[in-house]
């Protein structure tokens, strides 16, 4: 095993990069669409929050895509643009909670896996049983094998498992589109929540905020993954046109189910609820098909997460912000240790998941808390380096809006994510000063000496919020 990587062959062409954002983001998310919005809210603000949450990503990929066109020199995606913009401290904390984000979304995704099985195999129950955990433990190391011959065997599986999970989603809209759809249903259910009004629709919209950041997630796979690019422009060719095909696709999914079910038994499906609407719709063998459709889906996905978290830990070390050991790669060219490391903390995630009250929504709300600061740092570094260029009107709009969208998600996440978030975060300063120290490089500059007090004190209150019950999943 080599200290440091070889130069990698850049093999990844449009194709696999748009893959790579799509495969990211269809995962566990679309599936479960259905009942954690109806339980937030009805259509209207659906339709409003899809709306907000659509056009603020659109707007991040568009900055994803601009950052890759103004800084091709930052080829490790969203931790490289925290650390150019605001310090090796700060630079790490974004490595370190998109990983973290990374293997708290593969939790997810073998919670809903189990839960799907447990519809046929009562000992799964809903992902939240030993048996689940036992199936999830031997699933993430099995993978972590797969993934271990190579980023190229890993990258063509991740092609074939995206193109085979949409044709059950295509079919999924078809059939509730022209079979299972009832107006009267869809009108019923404008409505989320009595009584109807402007304030009581912002507190709905606001419900949703955590889901859509959890289902967006991975839109910046492909610049997490632009050393590997054939030709760097198709990094962000990939980030919007995956975008917005997978934009599409949750507006759909979402509208049609309101359209089957009253909201009230949205709410009260089973996850992956798409599968419960299509059994209303047209009976059992819609929900066959939906979770046949989730398993191709969830195990992609995992596959897609498990590279990208990987990547950036791997990126993090050779930037000298993570232990040295991490960047050790293999003669394949697969960061070993650092997927070895992304495995380890999917493991310790899926066991304490299995005492949360809810596995599922632990495990999403968690990955959607942790993974809102490299978002929001990316957006900064954005809006830093229009500033200090041509000003144009245009540009500053376009970062400044982005970065205002990641500064409502932080408002919407509410105090309670926040202190769980920097519970997770603060530890991970150890890891930071182990790394400087190998270095002999300067641990903190003054504030950011200020900035890791201010974050384990948030950790301390936070962790004490939560030994108290002040606050929980």
């Amino acid at each position: 095993m080599s200290d440091t990587a070889p130069a990698p062959a850049r093999r990844l062409g449009l194709p696999m990069l748009i893959a790579m954002v799509i495969g990211s983001m269809v995962g566990a998310g679309v599936f479960s669409l259905p009942s954690t919005f109806a339980e937030a809210t009805g259509v209207y603000g659906a339709l409003i929050a899809w709306t907000l949450a659509g056009g603020g990503m659109l707007l991040m990929a568009i900055v994803f895509q601009r950052l890759t066109r103004d800084r091709p020199d930052l080829d490790a995606g969203i931790f490289a643009y925290a650390k150019a913009g605001f310090g090796p401290y700060i630079g790490f904390f974004s490595a370190f909670g998109y990983w973290a984000g990374a293997c708290i979304a593969n939790v997810t995704y073998w919670v809903l896996i189990c839960s799907t099985l447990g519809a046929w195999i009562p000992a799964l129950g809903e992902g939240d049983t030993v048996a689940a955990v036992v199936l999830g433990s031997a699933g993430i190391w099995a993978f972590h094998a797969v993934i271990a011959r190579g980023i190229d065997t890993a990258a063509v599986i991740n092609t074939i498992t995206t193109i085979a999970k949409l044709i059950p989603l295509a079919l999924f809209v078809i059939v509730i589109a022209f079979s299972g759809f009832s107006w009267e249903t869809f009108i019923d259910n404008l409505w989320g929540a009595q009584p109807h009004s402007a304030g009581e629709l912002a507190d709905q919209v606001r419900a949703t905020m955590l889901v859509t950041v959890f289902v967006f997630l991975g839109v910046e796979g492909a610049n997490v993954f632009s050393r590997y690019a054939r030709r760097r422009e198709d990094v962000g060719r990939a980030t919007v046109i995956g975008f917005l095909s997978v934009l599409a696709l949750f507006v759909v999914v979402t509208m049609l189910s309101y359209g089957v079910l009253p909201r009230e038994e949205l709410v009260a499906l089973r996850q992956p609820s798409a599968a419960g609407v299509m059994e209303a719709a047209v009976g059992p063998w819609g929900a066959w098909l939906v979770s046949i459709g989730l398993l191709v889906s969830v195990l992609g996905a995992y596959l897609a997460w498990t590279l990208l978290g990987a990547e950036v830990l791997f990126a993090a070390a050779k930037g000298e912000d993570a232990p040295r050991s991490l960047a050790r790669v293999t003669p394949r060219g697969v960061p070993l240790r650092a997927l070895t490391a992304t495995s380890a903390l999917s493991q310790v995630f899926l066991v304490i998941a299995f005492f949360s009250e809810s596995a599922f929504d632990f495990s999403l709300e968690l990955t959607s808390a942790v993974t809102i600061l490299p978002y929001l740092l990316t957006a900064g570094f954005a809006l830093k380096l229009a500033l200090g260029g041509t000003r144009r009107a245009g540009t500053l709009a376009l970062t400044g809006t982005a970065l205002l969208y990641t500064c409502y998600l932080v408002y919407a996440m509410g105090l309670q994510y926040v202190l769980i978030a920097l519970i997770v975060y603060a530890p991970a300063t150890l890891m930071y000063v182990r790394a400087r120290r190998q270095r002999g490089l300067r641990v903190f500059t003054h504030w950011e000496a200020a900035l890791c007090v201010a974050v384990t004190a948030g950790a301390l209150v936070g962790a004490w919020a939560l030994a108290a019950g002040r606050i929980g999943f």
